[in-house]
């Protein structure tokens, strides 16, 4: 269930790894590393998950029809899956992050490198996935992956770059050697916080882009949205000290662009069905999955409004999906709202937006 590009040839030395959370995400990259030769301890909650991925390397709810080749290992032991791994990808969601993470805190070792795949924040304090590895499992060495990373075409081997971002070199050198084929490629970044924000905040900006095609507004309408999607959220992101330079890259403008072109992004998905009538509840229940911009347009609507930042779009959307504002009248606002600069950070600071 490839596009027929052939299995990568390494010469790497096998490693044990662990990926941690079932869902997509999380399914792609235990593919990717067995496919690249690494023993793959694989854990989910779900005995019944777990167990049909032993026997038919098919994880049918989130990947249906593709194989999950490679030395796998599927169990819902997290200690033990923790215990044998180099190197431990986390893939869960951000709600139950924390949880998880200090339920079995004392399984992860000494320098043991963590490195986070979920894209969200938590709402008590506004903290990214990286912030709660650190206080949580202090001991460890913390990495970010982030880009624009679609499940559903990494599992078949199309053409796909990412970004490991981490302080520490020898992390960003060891997810580079583990995840790097010949179709997934690793760039490296040292900005962890820019990163990851900037895979949180995309997610706004996919429902937007939904809300948007569903609507039949237009390519130029499609690339104002995203454009001024990445104006917004790194100034955002720069006011709680990214780089701005981080949202010029992959991780940036890169997921930015993919998630808010391709229904096969959830949350674009998701702006879709409401823009085209349905509520919220019920397209989230229809997609069965995880759309994270829906919890996170909540965090970063209070954010902005608590330090400052004018985030029309986020707005907005806010107004569509939780208030009682009609999508054309958000629209409306928008349109007529003050044009001042493009690219704030290449013109005087006295202008803004």
């Amino acid at each position: 269930m490839t596009n027929g590009r052939s299995m990568p040839e390494s010469n790497k030395p096998v490693a044990e790894v662990a990926v941690l959370g079932g869902g997509s995400f999380g399914t792609a990259m235990a593919k990717v590393l067995g496919e690249n030769g690494h023993r793959v301890h694989f854990w989910m909650r779900d005995e019944a998950q777990a167990q049909e991925v032993r026997t038919t390397r098919i994880n049918s709810r989130y990947m249906p029809g593709i194989e999950i080749t490679g030395d796998i290992l599927p169990t819902t032991d997290l200690a033990d899956a923790v215990s044998k791994a180099e190197l431990v990808f986390v893939a869960i969601p951000s709600k139950a992050f924390r949880t998880v993470i200090r339920e079995n805190s004392e399984k992860f070792r000494e320098g043991q490198v963590v490195v986070s795949l979920t894209k969200g924040i938590e709402a008590h304090g506004f903290k990214l996935m990286s912030e709660i590895l650190q206080e949580e499992i202090p001991r460890c060495r913390i990495g970010v992956l982030s880009g624009p990373n679609l499940a559903s075409e990494i599992v078949n081997q199309d053409l796909t770059a990412t970004v490991i971002a981490a302080k520490d070199p020898d992390v960003r050198h060891k997810v580079q050697q583990l995840l790097g084929c010949e179709y997934f490629r690793v760039y490296a970044n040292v900005d962890i916080y820019g990163v990851e924000l900037a895979g949180a905040l995309k997610n706004i900006y996919a429902i937007v882009a939904g809300l948007a095609a569903a609507m039949n507004m237009g390519e130029n309408a499609n690339a104002m949205l995203i454009t001024r999607g990445l104006a917004e959220m790194s100034r955002f992101a720069v006011s709680l000290g990214a780089n701005p330079m981080t949202f010029m890259g992959l991780a940036g403008v890169g997921d930015l662009i993919v998630t808010c072109t391709s229904s096969k992004s959830r949350n674009y998905r998701i702006g879709y069905a409401v823009g085209q009538g349905q509520n919220l509840e019920d397209a989230v229940a229809e997609l069965g999955q995880v759309a994270e911009g829906i919890y996170t347009l909540e965090l970063v609507k209070k954010k902005a409004e608590a330090i400052g930042i004018y985030m029309p779009l986020v707005r907005g959307l806010y107004e569509i999906l939780y208030g009682n504002s009609s999508i054309n009248a958000v629209i409306k606002s928008l349109m007529t709202s003050v044009q001042n600069s493009d690219v704030e950070f290449i013109l005087p600071r006295t202008i803004v937006e």
